[in-house]
């Protein structure tokens, strides 16, 4: 008895520190379970998949079928053994480009006909997470709406922001000599219901900003100028 006495506290510490270790083992972020919520099946099209060029990421999307003909679509960045939901929810698959360096990522982001947002994501930690606050369209469309020359223009459908191509190169095609992984350059179109008679379609046709992932700024580079006096001025005459 005297010997048992004696035992019973240590098994009760014991017993104590591995309900402890448990409950720290199982609170782990390194353990943590994640991926897409049940319901989200992986999309079987190659399109929708997308590789960092380092290789050490690739974006997987997921669609679940929420009745009457509504799809919901996430998107997740797999690194190694780690999944990052890249938010927010969408009802349409997206477009994916990386820089160079494979330290930033920006979806294409089909949100109805015509219509396309863009929104930026950084690498903090190994992980994909979103860079800014407001979507990159939103941003963009923001500076769009703060210029004299463009404040007054107000666009009523298929209003679309579009990544250029080149992000990968640093737009070498276009014959500058920009720093590698620094720039992203964006074209804002989008189209008016108000218009005079004898126009068919009048509104925003491409009209280019540069926008600098090292200071968060957008700025009209001159070779963009006179394209986009003529963007503002888009009319298709009946």
């Amino acid at each position: 008895m005297t010997t048992f006495c004696r035992s019973a506290p240590s098994l009760a510490l014991g017993l104590a520190l591995g309900l402890a270790l448990a409950l720290t083992l199982a609170a782990s972020p390194a353990l943590a379970v994640s991926g897409p919520p049940p319901g989200f099946v992986l999309s079987d099209n190659a399109e929708f998949a997308f590789t960092s060029p380092d290789k050490a990421t690739g974006i997987e999307q997921y669609k679940k079928d929420s009745g009457d003909f509504e799809m919901k679509w996430q998107a997740w960045a797999r690194h190694g053994g780690q999944m990052t939901e890249l938010k927010p929810e969408q009802g349409y698959p997206a477009g994916f480009r990386f820089t160079s360096d494979s330290q930033w990522l920006v979806r294409m982001q089909k949100t109805g006909s015509g219509e396309q947002d863009l929104f930026l994501y950084h690498v903090e930690n190994g992980a994909f997470v979103s860079a800014t606050k407001q979507s990159l369209s939103d941003l963009a469309w923001a500076y769009f709406h703060s210029r004299p020359d463009t404040k007054k223009m107000k666009l009523d459908y298929h209003i679309s922001a579009n990544l250029m191509k080149g992000a990968e190169t640093a737009y070498r095609w276009l014959g500058v000599d920009w720093p590698d992984n620094r720039y992203l350059l964006i074209s804002l179109s989008g189209e008016m219901d108000k218009h005079p008679k004898n126009v068919a379609v009048k509104g925003l046709a491409d009209w280019k900003c540069r926008y600098d992932l090292k200071t968060g700024k957008f700025d009209v580079p001159k070779m963009f100028a006179k394209g986009n006096v003529e963007a503002l001025n888009w009319e298709i005459k009946r």
